[in-house]
């Protein structure tokens, strides 16, 4: 299933989006503790009511999802492709967007001036919207979002595949869809995934994350 600007139908809804952006997350922090190094963080205390998911790849491309009161939005950028060197695009995202989402258009650390797609939702909505050009549709020829937005098909497979090639290393695909179903974590969960950590080395990233359970051994 592609998944990108052309088809925002085949994107989750939000509650759904955000439930698979922690578990993304939660992946990432038990394999990779080194925060500077992974590609997918979630910050549920990123101000009082606010959430934010994100991706880095430590290549220039990145996406921020902020989810807050109104619904969610999603800024992304993909330097290689042409819309990176539109700099009217930017300004294309602070008219098109709705101003429900002040907050996210006016986030510094989202570097709203670098680009290539950006979606939104409010909670009312029945569907993603989409940031177009003036003279019509951003194809995924332009903008990276097929690259980008793939892994929100909420299939675990996705993020195997995608972790033992970024991670260089097997990963239990048992371990994933549990995470994915965000069964309580353990210590015999986290060493499947990781065998050098327990629990208590990633309890910080389990409360900023906001991962719904824990067990007791």
């Amino acid at each position: 299933m592609v998944i990108s600007t052309a088809t925002p139908e085949k994107l989750p809804d939000i509650k759904v989006l955000r439930r698979l952006t922690k578990s993304l997350a939660m992946l990432d922090a038990i394999i990779c503790p080194e925060w500077e190094s992974r590609y997918f963080s979630y910050n549920s205390k990123w101000d009082e009511n606010n959430e934010m998911a994100s991706m880095r790849n430590g290549c220039g491309d990145d996406w921020f999802l902020l989810f807050d009161a109104n619904g969610a939005a999603l800024k992304g950028f993909a330097h290689e492709y042409s819309l990176a060197r539109d700099g009217s695009f930017a300004a294309r995202i602070q008219q098109l967007v709705p101003s429900d989402f002040t907050s996210f258009l006016r986030e510094p650390a989202f570097n709203m001036n670098w680009a290539t797609f950006c979606l939104w939702r409010r909670h009312t909505d029945r569907a993603w919207s989409v940031v177009s050009l003036p003279n019509g549709s951003v194809s995924p020829e332009q903008d990276g979002s097929s690259d980008m937005l793939y892994i929100f098909d909420g299939e675990a497979e996705s993020y195997r595949d995608w972790a033992q090639a970024y991670y260089e290393q097997e990963i239990s695909l048992a371990a994933v869809r549990a995470i994915y179903e965000q069964q309580p974590l353990t210590n015999n969960l986290i060493t499947t995934l990781n065998p050098k950590i327990s629990l208590s080395d990633i309890h910080g990233d389990v409360v900023e994350i906001g991962y719904p359970a824990v067990g007791n051994t």
